[in-house]
């Protein structure tokens, strides 16, 4: 079976620049273990990036949150060092969920990254409505949300839509 790792923004402004938390900061250490983990096995790995534009707080995004953020290019739009592995897909995508996860051949998925509760849990519902026979999977201990509230209401929802949360 193939197995998928998608880690899902893992970028500097989320982890510790304009919309970091000490919480994003605190599971880097074991985002970088399962992303080995999967390299080392010879799964597949994906990761997506928040990606806007110098317009973002045009934006009907930016208008609700109107903290530039992941603007293409900065240093807060990268993925934080030390966690991209050689050979691995990035998806820019430019809002929460990527939808055209329909488009890939997704049969055994993780996910993790940040943030629990906006572009984990949109990803998750995406690939789960698009692949309901595929084990899609979350671990908890590779996530955080924007507060520690939502981030377990994210994973809540996440258990109610039939996506397994792991790592609690």
């Amino acid at each position: 079976m193939k197995k998928t790792l998608i880690v899902v923004d893992m970028q500097n402004d989320f982890i510790d620049m304009a919309l970091g938390t000490k919480e994003a900061v605190a599971i880097l250490p074991n985002v970088k273990a399962k992303i080995r983990e999967y390299a080392e096995n010879g799964d597949e790995v994906i990761f997506t990036r928040d990606t806007h534009t110098e317009n973002y707080l045009e934006t009907p995004e930016g208008k609700k949150l109107p903290v530039p953020h992941c603007i293409k290019g900065t240093v807060g739009w990268q993925i934080a060092q030390g966690l991209y592995v050689e050979g691995c897909r990035i998806i820019d995508k430019p809002n929460f969920g990527w939808p055209n996860w329909n488009e890939e051949n997704l049969e055994s998925v993780e996910i993790i990254g940040l943030c629990t509760d906006i572009c984990v849990v949109s990803n998750a519902l995406i690939i789960k409505a698009n692949f309901p026979d595929a084990e899609v999977k979350v671990d908890a201990a590779c996530c955080a949300g924007v507060t520690p509230e939502t981030h377990r209401a994210a994973l809540a929802t996440m258990k109610m839509c039939q996506i397994d949360v792991i790592g609690e």
